[in-house]
């Protein structure tokens, strides 16, 4: 494929949507330890938009996208895990907004019969996100109640299922009812719609005054006060997102007056830093899918030029479930 161009999204410059370019660019070579994977989707997620905007840091001209599912084209010379013609998914490499990526094999997982490209590429880094913030970052229990903010997106909707599978109760947050019906049918035990009650006296009313066990807030600047409100004494605050903006700087006494709380930032290329890791929280994810445990939902679907609006649509939290890019 040496000279071939490809189709992709490129970012010339930090801003809006409107720095993203469908351009062709070269299509990629595998190196040694790499499987060049065609791809068949690519999931849209709040960190791509991190990128388009500079809040994470990356020098323009580069291709967006941390996550893909595809098939395996062409293999290095050291590979051997991967082989042409494997239905592979994998995240936490950038460049996904293209219609070919060339991919360390190490970071790949095989799809599982029975499972969908699309679905596989929606999964990998919204559930695994899902399986360290409920199985490692505060593993959750039965009897432990957890608030889930921006319940009805597709991190949301995830996380509501497999709190349920861990025995916790849920409590989600969303802004319209159309969202409260998707959350409800995901199995949350009470949902808030935060457009129309206070989410912090909602949560005092339902646990009688004890607060939470744990608050999985990937919103950020708008709520990660009030996800502290709603703490018990030793409950945790796990900060993973910025949907609304980054949180401001925060008093460590803030805490201690609190209850003694916990706040952690956690990212997901610190609970997948081992193969082994990675291996454990993708095998679960596909094999809850393909055994029918969780419910994958893909809310749209975009032509891969149209990556701008799928951006657009997901800041302005009225989607509901994953979107997802066709190359």
């Amino acid at each position: 494929m040496q000279g071939l161009a490809m189709k992709a999204i490129l970012v010339t410059k930090h801003g809006g949507p409107e720095v993203l370019s469908y351009t062709d660019v070269p299509t990629p070579q595998p190196g040694p330890t790499e499987a060049l994977v065609k791809i068949d989707a690519t999931g849209v997620n709040f960190i791509d938009i991190y990128f388009r905007t500079g809040l994470y840091k990356a020098d323009p001209p580069f291709i967006l996208g941390q996550e893909g599912a595809g098939v395996v084209e062409e293999v290095g010379s050291e590979v051997t895990s991967v082989k042409p013609g494997d239905r592979v998914a994998y995240t936490g490499i950038r460049g996904t907004y293209a219609e070919h990526h060339a991919v360390a094999a190490d970071k790949l997982v095989k799809i599982p019969d029975g499972v969908d490209t699309k679905l596989a590429a929606a999964l990998m880094l919204q559930g695994m996100t899902v399986h360290y913030l409920t199985h490692s970052t505060y593993a959750l229990k039965s009897g432990d109640t957890c608030l889930i903010h921006a319940a009805a997106g597709g991190v949301g909707l995830l996380a509501v299922q497999i709190a349920k599978m861990r025995g916790a109760t849920v409590i989600g947050t969303c802004s319209t009812e159309e969202k409260a019906a998707n959350v409800r049918a995901a199995g949350a035990d009470h949902v808030i719609l935060y457009t129309k009650e206070d989410f912090v006296a909602r949560v005092e009313e339902i646990t009688g005054g004890k607060g939470i066990d744990v608050a999985y807030d990937g919103v950020g600047q708008t709520t990660w006060e009030g996800s502290l409100n709603c703490l018990k004494p030793r409950g945790m605050l796990v900060c993973f997102g910025n949907a609304s903006g980054p949180v401001p700087p925060i008093d460590p006494l803030r805490l201690a007056a609190g209850g003694s709380l916990f706040l952690t930032r956690p990212t997901l290329n610190h609970y997948v830093a081992t193969r082994e890791e990675l291996e454990w929280r993708a095998t679960d994810l596909l094999n809850w899918v393909r055994d029918g445990k969780l419910d994958v939902r893909i809310g749209e679907e975009y032509p891969l030029a149209e990556a701008g609006q799928a951006q657009i649509d997901l800041a302005s939290r009225k989607t509901s479930g994953k979107l997802v890019l066709i190359p």
